[in-house]
Parts: structure tokens; C-alpha cells; sequence
């Protein structure tokens, strides 16, 4: 692009970032380039190369620069380095920023994945992890210790969606010495200014919305400049990389993905507000919704036009399991699936307080997670009043007041 990148709407930066803009004559999108080997076509040549990003295909083609410049453009990041998966991105991370005697704090709403990597690799390696919760902003500073490196947040929190005060932790953070890393999947790279609230790594989970349509894995991690470097040695001795094909399906989803998050939150807030008005639902966790847990919050930090279609529900405590597999089990627009972000609908029972250190009897009750798509909204609505009457008809069903 020839103008200044920083002028530009978020919406046009996300099509015209990773291109060579109107000087280019042909392709409109990059070259997907599939490529192991690189030549050279002499010695001289060869030994200018090295050290550099041009020397394997492991290190990076053009079509997985182009990604990685497009992305780095959408959530204002100095360096990104593309992964295989959300959860390799998170490891990678974690792995370049600690080492065997540090102290780790994770925040207890974490991807679930997240915890089972603190609790093992991490924990055998002499890095100890300590969990907080999530709504306990500079409150956090009576957590750090001497050792701690990295503060992990992770906003809205997984299943529970709960909103942290990131410049408060940010703050307490980066006056002892610490490193903020966050899961920012939810938020996508367009969604806040992680950068600009404190975060030093912003992680994503470039499956889910970056991609957009279920068909391809990804992570991503996008650093400031102070921490590019560090986190790049431990991406390369790891072996990290990514095949152009999925760069190239990241691309194609990255430049519809902010016309893709007005259709899934118009229809979200739809569904949120239809969900409040069930008599089973005790709580809808959607931050987005004005009068939901975590809403001021979020409307100070985030972006109110990019919020995603991911939330959750609550029923009252007299709603069985069983009740709410009948529900689920009788919607047909709604898949049963356990990943998020792509055009489809998708509804799961979850059960947080299996794995939560703090409050977890809070989460007791019989919950869903619901990720709306695309569709119709009107379709979804009558989809989702099937599932609900087939609560309501089972044998076992107590009425709620």
C-alpha cells in the first residue's frame, strides 16, 4: 500500500495488507508458494542468504510473509510467527519466555489445553504456575513474586467469559518486571488494541476467525518489538512452521473477516437477548450484551463493531443434564462441535468447574457454549426453540418458577 497504513479503516487495511498494492500487475492475491528447497545461483549468493528468512521454506515463502505482514498490520504487532495449531502458539510461547526457577501467572479461566501444558511440561521443567482469578485486576500485584516472568490473561475468559482489566494487570505486570502474554482468540486480531492496553504477546487460535471456515489449523503469534526476537529463537528451534496451503486459506479468510464479525454479532446479540427471555436460562455470558457480566469493561477496551459470535448460557439449577442433551441433540442448524469462528453454528454442554482452581462451585449449574454462524438469524431462532421444547417435554423436567 502507498498510503500510510495507519489511515485507513480497519476493514480496508485487512484487504489490502500482505499485497503489493496498485503498483502489482497480475494475481490479486499473493503467489501461494509451496516450497521446501530454495536455490541459489552461486556460493556468494548463498552465504548472503543465510541467517536470513529466505534461506528453507520452513523459515518462510511469500505466500507465508504475506500472512504474516497482513496480520502484524490488523492488531498493530512488530513480529508475527505462524504456527500449526492455537495451542502450539500458546507452548512456544510460554517456552521462550520461561525457564526451569520462574514463576508463571495463569489466569483460571485459561483454554483449558493451557492448563494441562502448566500443570506438565511446564511443571517438570521447574517453571510453577500459579492460577488467579480472572476478575482480580491490580489486585494481581499481591501474586507477584521475585521469579514471576509471565502474566498469562486470557479475555473474555473460556466458557465463563469473563472480562479482566488488562491495563491494571498490564501495569502491576510490567513494574516487576513481567511479561503480559494473552489468548486473544476471542477478541481476534481486530476485536481490541492489545498492544495499546499492555499486552506484550497477543496469541491466537488463527483456526477460528482468521481462517474462517473450519478448514484449516493455524496459530498465531503476534509480540512487540522488544520480545520478537526471543520468542523467534525458541520458534526455530522448535521447528515451528506452517504449510503455504493454510497461509493461503488464512489469507482468502482474513480479508472478509471483519464483514464475517458484523454478521456474527448482529446475529449474537439476537440470540443472546432470545436466550435471556427462556425461563430454563438463569445467565447469558455474552460481554457484548449491555446488562451482562463484564459488559463496561469490555465496552472500554474492545471494539464494539468487532465482537465475535461465541457466548454462553447458564440454566437454573433445576434443568438436568439430560435435559440439556435433549436440547442440543434436537437442533439441526446448530452442530455439535468442539472448535469456534467458522461460518457454522455450533452448541456444546460445558462443564467449567471441572477444570478451575478458583470458584469453581460457581459452575455447578448445567451450562452451553454456543458459537452463532452465519445463517439466518430467524432459522437459528427457530432451531434453537425445537431444542427448547424438547427440554421442556422430557419426563424429567421440573418447572421453573
Amino acid at each position: 500500500m502507498n498510503r500510510d497504513e495507519s489511515t485507513l479503516q480497519t476493514a480496508t487495511r485487512l484487504t489490502h495488507a500482505g499485497r503489493k498494492g496498485k503498483d502489482h500487475h497480475g494475481p490479486v492475491n499473493p503467489p501461494l508458494v509451496r516450497a521446501s528447497t530454495m536455490l541459489f545461483p552461486d556460493c556468494a549468493s548463498l552465504q548472503e542468504a543465510n541467517g536470513t528468512r529466505r534461506i528453507y521454506g520452513r523459515h518462510a515463502t511469500e505466500t507465508t510473509l504475506a500472512l504474516e505482514q497482513a496480520l502484524c498490520s490488523a492488531e498493530g504487532a512488530a513480529a508475527c510467527m505462524l504456527t500449526p495449531s492455537g495451542l502450539s502458539a500458546i507452548t512456544t510461547t510460554l517456552l521462550a519466555l520461561l525457564k526451569p526457577g520462574d514463576h508463571l501467572l495463569m489466569v483460571d479461566t485459561a483454554y483449558d489445553p493451557t492448563r494441562l501444558f502448566c500443570d506438565g511440561l511446564l511443571k517438570q521443567n521447574g517453571i510453577s504456575t500459579t492460577y488467579y482469578d480472572p476478575l482480580i485486576g491490580a489486585g494481581i500485584a499481591a501474586l507477584m513474586q521475585p521469579t514471576t516472568k509471565v502474566v498469562f490473561v486470557e479475555s473474555p475468559g473460556s466458557l465463563t467469559f469473563e472480562v479482566q482489566d488488562i491495563p491494571a494487570i498490564a501495569a502491576v505486570a510490567h513494574a516487576a518486571g513481567a511479561v503480559v502474554v494473552s489468548d486473544s482468540t476471542w477478541a481476534t486480531p481486530i476485536g481490541w488494541a492489545s498492544f495499546e492496553l499492555g499486552v506484550d504477546v497477543s496469541i491466537h487460535a488463527a483456526t477460528k476467525y482468521i481462517v474462517g471456515h473450519s478448514d484449516a489449523l493455524m496459530g498465531a503469534i503476534l509480540t512487540n518489538d522488544a520480545l520478537q526476537h526471543r520468542v523467534r529463537d525458541t520458534y526455530k528451534q522448535l521447528g515451528m512452521s506452517i504449510g503455504s496451503d493454510d497461509a493461503a486459506l488464512a489469507l482468502r479468510g482474513l480479508r472478509t473477516m471483519a464483514a464475517r464479525l458484523a454478521v456474527h454479532r448482529q446475529s449474537a446479540q439476537v440470540v443472546a437477548r432470545w436466550l435471556q427471555a427462556q425461563p430454563e436460562v438463569a445467565e447469558v455470558l455474552y460481554p457484548p450484551l449491555e446488562g451482562t457480566a463484564g459488559h463496561e469493561l469490555w465496552k472500554r477496551d474492545f471494539r464494539p463493531e468487532f465482537a465475535c459470535g461465541l457466548m454462553g448460557a447458564v440454566f437454573h439449577n433445576n434443568v438436568t443434564v439430560q435435559q440439556v442433551a435433549a436440547l442440543i441433540d434436537r437442533t439441526r442448524l446448530f452442530g455439535i462441535g468442539f472448535s469456534w469462528g467458522g461460518y457454522e453454528s455450533l452448541i456444546l454442554p460445558t462443564n467449567p468447574s471441572r477444570c478451575r482452581t478458583i470458584n469453581a462451585e460457581k459452575w455447578t449449574a448445567p451450562m452451553l457454549r454456543l458459537h452463532v454462524g452465519l445463517e439466518a438469524v430467524e432459522d437459528l431462532l427457530a432451531d434453537l426453540d425445537v431444542g427448547f421444547n424438547a427440554l421442556r417435554t422430557l419426563p424429567t423436567l421440573v418447572q421453573v418458577a
